[in-house]
């Protein structure tokens, strides 16, 4: 019996897992990818099969226990944003080589525009390098299903699959139709332990047999009916149309396309279809949200003078979030009629929260390096502290990747840099700075490293921190001389307290660890709520 829901792209998807059989999700949250594993923390179903659903500690071990889980025979979810890939790359990329026995899909979501992130890369470039096929669901219905299908195929052929999400996608939400779910998943054969270790003699066989399959895949994707070829009259264009951007194709052609269109949703890119279309068409244009990932591969797979236009060729912007309206200049259309901008309403730029303990804590630190160290540096991390690069306090230098600002201001040090200051969140630091903060250990660095502790991974919504309660004990444990771990809190009132404690760390030849520590004031919000 099929009921239906209203629900998010990211609610689709991890309801469809649910009800694909799922054992366990693993993640670290990122936006737009965190409500995937929010919803089934929540949900009642998880609960009553008691579904593994705890966060983990970073993006690289949430892709392994998944790959252990689907080792011992169930079906496992990975979730991460984008960038988030690159810190489990090794892994991924690696479980391609040992292959799957549970059915392993790894979801991804990517946020062209930059809404929240650093960079703007597409994750399917990571399945092509990868080898293992791709998903990439065009509507929130497909997302359901989609995620069904993915197990199936990890199962199938014994190897992780990739779903892509971008940010649209993943964000609104549309009515899903939703069918009754089956049992979790009975232990699956156990797996051919051989294939697992990834020892030269064994990847190397393993690496063949992953070639071959990729051939398959190639073939599975050409009759999947994630992807449809429909004709049209009008053959002096083609369309390819790739997941959500096809969404945009057909809302300018609202009683019908009058050209062929190529929607893709599972890679391996499906060549024949692809040279199909370029005999039956007099141009291609490739709409794609991202990268040109499928432009270049077209351009490899016809090798004639068939004009291909896309974000390559300017029909379409090479940067940002694709538009119905972006899409509509690109198939030559008038634009629709627009308004100007409101002179009315005031821009308002990100800030951190008033009463956030992160501000105290800035205040106190520039107050310092301003007035009595001009040649200081500020190195700082991710996390919603990074807005004290914004007004009122324009208090941090660098923001690269999570966890290099300890390494970095080791890094500054070593050149000769002083004072050479690391500030980070207490979920980033277990994160990826525990190992940077052993490097500057090691080497005696002469750094001041501020793990701002709100008790939370207060950016993405107040999730659970790993280190919460444990932060002095796991710097002591990696090194940190215990008379140079100081704990406050960052109140206006102790504000001297904390800016004595800056000085005398920075004076101090070695690495020195101050925590100032408050509630995240939405989660202390919550608290007091929950408690009423």
């Amino acid at each position: 019996m099929e009921k239906r829901e209203l629900l998010l792209g990211d609610e689709a998807l991890a309801l469809g897992a649910l009800h694909a059989g799922l054992s366990g999700v693993y993640a670290y949250p990122g936006t737009p990818s965190t409500e995937i594993t929010e919803y089934i923390q929540d949900h009642p179903l998880a609960v009553a099969r008691g579904v593994h659903r705890t966060w983990s500690s970073n993006e690289k071990t949430a892709m392994e226990e998944a790959l252990g889980m689907s080792f011992a025979g169930k079906r496992a979810l990975v979730c991460m944003k984008h960038v988030g890939l690159n810190v489990a790359a090794d892994a991924f990329v690696n479980a391609a080589m040992t292959g799957a026995n549970g059915g392993l899909v790894v979801v991804v979501a990517d946020d062209p525009s930059m809404h929240s992130s650093q960079n703007e890369q597409d994750s399917r470039f990571y399945g092509k390098f990868a080898l293992v096929p791709t998903f990439e669901p065009s509507t929130q219905q497909e997302a359901y299903d989609m995620v069904k299908a993915a197990f199936e195929l990890s199962e199938r052929f014994r190897i992780p699959v990739l779903m892509r999400l971008t940010t649209r996608m993943a964000h609104s939400r549309a009515v899903v139709e939703v069918t009754e779910p089956r049992a979790e998943n009975e232990l699956h054969s156990p797996a051919e332990t051989r294939q697992w270790v990834l020892m030269p003699g064994n990847s190397r066989v393993r690496y063949k047999i992953l070639l071959d399959d990729y051939a398959r895949l190639e073939t599975e994707a050409a009759a999947s009916p994630f992807n449809t070829y429909t004709e049209g009259p009008d053959k002096r264009l083609g369309i390819i149309a790739c997941g959500i951007a096809h969404n945009y194709v057909m809302e300018n052609y609202p009683d019908g396309c009058p050209h062929p269109v190529l929607k893709l949703s599972q890679y391996p890119l499906p060549r024949d279809l692809v040279r199909r279309m370029a005999s039956e068409c007099q141009a291609l244009l490739v709409v794609e949200e991202g990268q040109p990932v499928v432009e270049e591969a077209v351009r490899g797979v016809l090798p004639g003078p068939l004009p291909i236009r896309g974000r390559l060729t300017g029909e379409l912007p090479r940067t940002g979030e694709l538009t119905p309206d972006s899409v509509r200049a690109a198939l030559g259309m008038s634009p629709h009629r627009t308004h100007a901008a409101s002179e009315i309403v005031v821009p308002r730029p990100p800030a951190l929260c008033q009463g956030c303990g992160h501000r105290d804590m800035y205040t106190a630190l520039t107050e310092v390096v301003r007035e009595e160290y001009p040649a200081g540096k500020v190195f700082s991390d991710i996390g919603c502290y990074t807005l004290g690069w914004l007004a009122p306090f324009h208090a941090i230098d660098t923001c690269v990747d999570m966890g290099a600002s300890i390494t970095m201001a080791k890094g500054a040090a070593d050149a000769g840099q002083h004072p050479s200051i690391a500030v980070i969140g207490d979920s980033t630091f277990t994160h990826s700075g525990m190992t940077g903060l052993l490097d500057a250990v090691n080497e005696r660095a002469n750094i001041t490293v501020i793990i701002s502790d709100n008790l939370t991974t207060g950016m993405t919504g107040g999730q659970d921190s790993a280190g919460t309660g444990r932060l002095e004990q796991i710097c002591a444990g990696i090194g940190v001389d215990p008379a140079h771990i100081r704990v406050t809190v960052p109140l206006p009132r102790n504000r001297e307290e904390l800016k004595a404690m800056i000085r005398e760390e920075i004076a101090y030849p070695g690495v020195s660890v101050i925590i100032p520590r408050r509630e995240c004031i939405q989660t202390a919000k919550k608290h007091n709520t929950a408690k009423k």
